[in-house]
């Protein structure tokens, strides 16, 4: 069977992989005259990791990845601990797969490495997809056309594929925006950091984990819309210049640390040291009733952006490359259709039930001091006590390729 991939994101790539490890021709074109892929950390949870071990690649990626040992949550002004969960050790023996921290470059290039060179179309815009009963067909910019049995749309968060088969529909602004920088680790081995630590304040959260093998600080320090208007007077440029998405932006020198005035020296001490500093605004998309038409399908962030706020935007399109091949493994070109409405069936409601929980997390991170902050901290520390893992950890032990419902 015939398949072609559109987008060679983390998404795409596990597609192309997953459909070729279930027997089928792939072609993945890629609007890129090279594969890169440009961003810092990323977070891999078990769900995540086994599945890459099924693709072989677990080891590589591991190789270049952070282990940490814990998550630690704590208060915005002082540092002090809310409370903290286990990882290291203790979640891969829990659960059968590791928890891993990666910049998001070395995974892309892992999964890239992967797919032989032959089967890729860089410098390919997509500029149209069309079907009919027997057969989909995808056309470039340069003319050309692809046909195939099954295309699947990995073509990210500015989806055009999500326009063709949807209608009029754009991402939307999630209200917060972030800064994002990459510190080498002797810069700020004076700080005594946790392995992954999450600070909690008012309309702001600040991130830091290793990656990299543990070489490299990344940093993501979150504001919503909302903090930056009240810090600053003109509130609808503050907005707008929140909104801009672009992995690339460069924020102005000392904004980040305006941004977090008053927060612990530990905080305050990583954003001076930061240098070079990128902010982005953080989107999503509205959730689909369905993500397939026909011979043609969404994946990943096309179908289902998130916050970040829980780490799973990337685990969520490895396990929709997995449930896909799976669904695909051993099927006709005329059961494409049937296929894909099962791959849906297995993934919808998960994806969409990660959208939801991760903008939920986003708001309890941001609450206010007072008495909401407070019965916050108390009920986190009060779950920590009594359990090992993260809450949302009881979804790392869901294997996804077990659920095999018709």
């Amino acid at each position: 069977m015939r398949a072609v991939v559109v987008g060679a994101g983390i998404g795409g790539l596990a597609a192309t992989l997953s459909l070729r490890r279930a027997g089928h021709d792939v072609t993945l074109v890629e609007q890129a005259a090279r594969f890169t892929e440009i961003g810092a950390g990323i977070q891999l949870a078990p769900n995540a990791t086994r599945l890459l071990r099924r693709l072989g690649l677990l080891d590589a990626i591991a190789a270049q990845a952070a282990r940490p040992s814990h998550v630690s949550f704590r208060t915005w002004s002082d540092g002090a601990e809310i409370c903290r969960y286990a990882l290291g050790r203790a979640a891969e023996d829990a659960f059968g797969a590791p928890y891993l921290l990666l910049h998001r470059a070395d995974l892309h290039q892992a999964l890239a490495a992967a797919v032989p060179p032959a089967s890729v179309r860089l410098n390919s815009v997509v500029v149209g997809i069309d079907q009919d009963d027997d057969s989909a067909t995808v056309t470039t910019a340069s003319g050309e056309r692809l046909r195939a049995d099954l295309v699947v749309a990995a073509d990210g968060i500015r989806s055009a594929a999500r326009q063709w088969l949807f209608g009029a529909d754009e991402a939307v602004f999630s209200g917060t925006a972030a800064y994002r920088a990459l510190l080498p680790t002797d810069e700020v081995a004076d700080l005594d950091l946790p392995d992954l630590g999450i600070w909690l304040g008012p309309g702001r959260h600040f991130v830091h984990y290793w990656v990299r093998r543990g070489e490299l600080l990344n940093v993501v320090a979150v504001v919503t819309a909302e903090a930056r208007a009240e810090a600053r007077a003109e509130a609808k440029a503050e907005a707008e210049t929140a909104a801009a998405e672009s992995w690339t932006a460069r924020a102005e020198p000392g904004e980040q640390l305006r941004e977090f005035d008053g927060w612990d020296s530990r905080v305050l001490d990583v954003l001076e040291r930061a240098g070079q500093v990128f902010r982005y605004g953080i989107h999503t998309r509205v959730p689909l009733a369905r993500w397939n038409i026909g011979r043609v399908t969404l994946l990943g962030d096309s179908a289902h952006a998130m916050v970040p706020f829980q780490a799973q935007g990337a685990a969520q399109a490895i396990m929709d490359a997995a449930v896909l091949g799976d669904v695909l493994t051993g099927a006709t070109p005329a059961e494409v259709p049937d296929a894909l409405d099962r791959y849906v069936r297995r993934r919808l409601a998960t994806a969409t039930t990660m959208q939801a929980n991760s903008a939920r997390a986003g708001d309890d991170f941001h609450l206010p001091d007072g008495p909401e902050a407070q019965a916050r901290n108390a009920r986190m520390s009060a779950y920590a006590d009594e359990h090992v893992f993260l809450p949302q950890a009881t979804g790392w032990a869901v294997d996804v390729l077990d659920d095999r419902r018709s």
